[in-house]
């Protein structure tokens, strides 16, 4: 069937939201069903099986396990040039069970994880993009490949990391993503390059009162550790940012000498070569608290994230594709609730989710509860957090788009957007960002010129610079074990 055609812009816009919308119950349905099972880091068995399940029932051929990941796949269809990344994600964060729908903190199970980041609307509204491809490739007989890279762990761990260390992506002429957020964006920013990693630092135990001489407190080597990191916060460059959580403290009793004690820190930096350096400045600290205890110390590979190269061709691209597709209509229920969730938010929230609009945008949301318009598509900008996209866009161009799926004023990592992840304000948003893909990918599956201006950018902000994985050769992803649906 090969009646339709590439007409104008709004035409190829028309053409996908129908065919987007004709399977918005299987994408609702998806994206739920990875709500319904909110699994954490590497362990998103079958969150990564309901992914795949529903791109093998649309015809695509899945590859398991890529990269030594095992929730990690690609699912391809078609043959050939050009080939189109799709990247989805799928994970949730520890500790932030919620009930759905409901405008205050109700766990569904003390502790229990949840989809603080929205990526259930991530990896489906990822999906509604490939398969809107794949059909309006049948359908017109456009050659290529697209593919859904189903991609573990972003929040931590950082899967695309591992999957671009295994050359997943050199064969690939453009990537294409998106995230949920309180309006709609380009995400043509950098962002900054981190390093996880895990200090374990074992000591040997004894009587706190008794004998204490005898004893090498592991905790001590902890605390101390802190402290030196605190003094280095003053000796670094002022974009970067270092984190910790003691994650093991050796025990609950002060009189005993804790042998071993943990503690895991992430450290930023707009560049890898930054981020590199501060580590080796942070695992001397190390060295030295574990020498000042006389306790050993080893050190544990959590993850890493390359800084994003943004990408001004494609933002371009694809914020004409946002704005032709539209925002969503909103109703009265949609209204209503994010007027609850707004309520349980701080001013100082609300400030934040306006920063980085244009003072006209910001105005005709006074009154709002909802980012209901399209803002200008604004200038180059600097997240000040990291992703695993950005060792993608070190291989390849790169771009990703927001749209408007939770109230106004609602942060990341937050149970309000738990709450809000089956939402019907939720669904809408991840339906638009799966039409905003799709046509974006096949406008420079149909265009070569597009694909070309945007490689030709990207090697000029990488000035010769090569990607180089921050993973450590002798690092191979976890293994942990699947659970049983």
């Amino acid at each position: 069937m090969k009646e339709l055609e590439l007409g104008s812009g709004f035409e190829l816009q028309t053409i996908i939201s129908e065919m987007v919308e004709q399977k918005r119950d299987n994408t609702i349905a998806l994206s739920n069903n990875i709500w319904d099972c909110p699994e954490i880091y590497f362990e998103e068995h079958r969150s990564a099986a309901y992914v795949c399940k529903a791109l093998e029932e649309e015809g695509f051929q899945i590859e398991r396990e890529v990269a030594g990941l095992q929730t990690g796949f690609i699912g391809s269809f078609g043959a050939g040039k050009p080939i189109v990344a799709i990247l989805g994600e799928f994970d949730a964060l520890a500790g932030l069970s919620q009930q759905k729908g409901v405008a205050q903190h109700e766990p569904i199970a003390a502790g229990g994880h949840g989809h603080g980041c929205g990526h259930n609307l991530l990896g489906a509204g990822a999906f509604a993009a490939a398969v809107a491809i794949k059909d309006y490739m049948q359908q017109t007989g456009l050659q290529g490949t697209v593919r859904y890279y189903g991609c573990p762990a972003e929040e931590s761990g950082s899967g695309k990391a591992y999957m671009a260390r295994a050359g997943l992506f050199d064969d690939v002429d453009l990537a294409l993503s998106w995230h949920p957020f309180t309006s709609p964006r380009m995400m043509n920013d950098s962002s900054l390059a981190n390093y996880s990693v895990t200090f374990k630092f074992d000591g040997k135990s004894a009587h706190a009162a008794a004998a204490p001489h005898l004893g090498r407190s592991a905790l001590d080597a902890v605390e101390l550790m802190n402290v030196g990191v605190n003094y280095l916060r003053e000796h670094m460059i002022p974009e970067a940012r270092v984190h910790y959580a003691i994650t093991d403290t050796g025990g609950i009793s002060p009189n005993v000498v804790q042998p071993h004690a943990e503690v895991v820190y992430l450290i930023r930096a707009p560049k890898k070569q930054q981020v590199e350096a501060l580590y080796e400045r942070v695992l001397n600290v190390a060295r030295g608290a574990a020498l000042m205890t006389g306790t050993t110390m080893d050190v544990e590979f959590e993850g890493t994230a390359s800084n994003l190269i943004p990408n001004t061709t494609l933002a371009n691209a694809m914020y004409k594709h946002l704005v032709a597709v539209g925002a969503p209509a909103y109703d009265e229920f949609d209204y209503q609730f994010a007027k609850e969730i707004r309520a349980t938010l701080s001013q100082e929230d609300i400030q934040a989710a306006l920063g980085g609009l244009d003072r006209e945008t910001v105005q005709a949301l006074k009154d709002k509860d909802i980012v209901d318009v399209i803002p200008p598509l604004g200038n180059e900008g600097a997240l000040a957090g990291s992703t695993d996209v950005g060792d993608v866009s070190w291989i390849v161009p790169t771009m990703q788009c927001m749209t408007t799926c939770w109230a106004l004023g609602t942060p990341f990592h937050t149970w309000q957007v738990v709450s809000q992840g089956m939402m019907p304000i939720a669904h809408k948003g991840m339906l638009q960002a799966g039409k905003v893909i799709a046509c974006t990918a096949i406008e420079a599956m149909q265009s070569p010129q597009l694909i070309e201006q945007a490689r030709a950018e990207w090697k000029q902000r990488l000035d010769g610079d090569v990607y180089t994985s921050l993973i450590p050769e002798h690092v191979l992803p976890p293994l942990k074990g699947a659970v049983n649906a």
